[in-house]
């Protein structure tokens, strides 16, 4: 077994060039976006969301992004969760797309929301019928004392719904964070990757950077 410091990657695949790229932060990400998604990436749209604390302590996890627009990027999940309670105290967010297979970063900060309740809604509805008993048996992120009580939750809320439509719980919905920052990051030889970052201006257009790698 290799140490953990042998681990090596040459990146060669493709290059990051301003002239070769949108001058919408939105647009080249759709570009990205499209070819991540036609690749043999498994799960392309999932994240990190990292969100943080009043106080800035930080916390992590992997969420699966379900929509984007000029508006921002939207994802799903219990408004009492973990992350829910740091995102209503604090709505500044980052989120991070790895594509190793395309040898490509992406890392979008900004300020989150929640979207409205049709959204939310109509999302809900079409999630398959265990996801949506899912949202209602899960008091997600909170201390339980053992697996049976989500079996029983579901046990409970498929009956309670047996026969009438399966309704989206007040305590679960959408978030769309607002981009103020993107930046794109391919990977290149002997770590000299290729970074750009996108700042948002105030009159809404995109300012352009390279970073050093």
């Amino acid at each position: 077994m290799n140490k953990i410091d042998d681990i090596r990657k040459e990146y060669i695949l493709e290059t990051l060039n301003e002239t070769d790229v949108d001058i919408n932060a939105i647009k080249q990400f759709d570009k990205w976006w499209r070819e991540a998604a036609n690749s043999v990436i498994e799960e392309a749209n999932a994240m990190t969301l990292a969100t943080a604390t009043p106080e800035g302590k930080p916390s992590a996890r992997i969420v699966l992004l379900k929509g984007y627009d000029e508006k921002g990027f939207v994802f799903f999940t219990n408004y009492e969760s973990h992350k829910g309670k740091e995102l209503e105290a604090n709505p500044q967010a980052c989120i991070v797309f790895f594509w190793k297979e395309l040898e490509r970063q992406v890392r979008i900060e900004g300020i989150v929301e929640k979207v409205s309740n049709e959204e939310s809604d109509v999302y809900f509805l079409s999630r398959p019928p265990g996801s949506q008993l899912g949202a209602w048996a899960s008091p997600q992120s909170q201390v339980i004392l053992n697996r049976e009580v989500i079996v029983d939750n579901v046990i409970k809320f498929s009956e309670q719904f047996t026969n009438e439509p399966i309704l989206r719980p007040e305590h679960w919905g959408g978030y769309r964070l607002e981009p103020k920052l993107i930046e794109f990051w391919q990977g290149r030889e002997s770590r000299l990757h290729d970074r750009l970052q996108y700042t948002l201006e105030v009159e809404g257009t995109w300012k352009i950077e390279r970073l050093a790698p």
